[in-house]
């Protein structure tokens, strides 16, 4: 993932740590060690700002899966989801703040280069220059502001889509192929250079799951790692920098897997007619009173 860390301390062994912001590289340290299926449930914190989706410490699933792809992992999250909500509403339809969500599958599955051509009515595939590609983006309504730390066209698409697509998205949809740029662990896509096999699901408005194909080239990895590593010394507090440890892993060899997560907060939300992230957590974190 990228995000900004929780530093720690840890006494005993006289070095600073950080607190996981994902469960992601072990647990495919355990699909290299030849666990086929694993999961964990667990607690993830971010250093991160606090809003009506987001609180610096939440639950999540990751689930890794050898011998399958994202597609795999599309069909497992709107039957697992649609299992969930059988389970716990009585049925797929689920009312959420005024409007009726349809969370029987199959869902609806579009590139992110094609909802953002709906919205903007441009076809960032065609483009080759970023520079073109911003001041496109800014003739369909995009703030020049959002724009400004893009650095390639496969990150000007991603803004976009964020200012333009995400928020109307209402009904649970899948919207994958993302470019490689933004994707460091996903597989790069087998027919669509620039674009990694990658999906992420949304409903009202906002991203409830995120899923690869994984990567499981250790040269490719590499790179990519440090071209994080790049984007962090320039001062991007939210970029990885390069893990020896999970470099070394696939070097050994990790077969083809799929990978997903889910973030449970948000899911119980969407189930319990819920418009904040702080009516689902017990003990959110809040701003002290002034």
């Amino acid at each position: 993932a990228e995000a900004r860390p929780f530093v720690t301390y840890h006494n005993a062994l006289e070095r600073d740590l950080t607190l996981r912001i994902a469960t992601e590289l072990h647990l495919k340290r355990l699909v290299v060690g030849g666990f086929e299926k694993v999961y964990e449930l667990g607690r993830i914190y971010r250093n991160e700002g606090i809003s009506t989706r987001h609180n610096p410490e939440f639950t999540s699933i990751e689930i890794y899966q050898a011998y399958v792809d994202y597609n795999a992992m599309m069909r497992l999250t709107e039957d697992m989801v649609e299992s969930v909500a059988k389970q716990v509403t009585g049925g797929t339809l689920v009312p959420y703040q005024g409007k009726e969500i349809d969370l029987a599958t199959p869902w609806r599955r579009i590139t992110m280069h094609d909802i953002v051509k709906e919205a903007s009515g441009v076809d960032f595939a065609a483009i080759d220059s970023v520079t073109d590609a911003a001041d496109k983006a800014a003739e369909a309504g995009v703030p020049r502001s959002a724009l400004e730390k893009a650095k390639s066209v496969g990150e000007v698409l991603n803004v976009c889509f964020e200012e333009l697509c995400e928020a109307e998205i209402t009904q649970p949809t899948f919207v994958t192929d993302y470019p490689v740029e933004i994707s460091p662990l996903a597989k790069p896509h087998r027919s669509k250079p620039g674009l990694t096999e990658r999906f992420e699901m949304f409903a009202v408005g906002r991203e409830t799951a995120n899923s690869f194909s994984e990567l499981t080239d250790p040269v490719d990895q590499r790179q990519r790692f440090e071209a994080q590593a790049a984007k962090k010394a320039a001062g991007d507090k939210e970029a990885c920098g390069v893990d020896e440890d999970f470099l070394s892993a696939l070097e050994s060899g990790m077969p083809p897997t799929g990978g997903l997560g889910i973030g449970i907060d948000r899911l119980v939300m969407l189930l319990t007619d819920s418009p904040s992230i702080r009516d689902v957590i017990a003990f959110p974190a809040l701003r002290e009173s002034s």
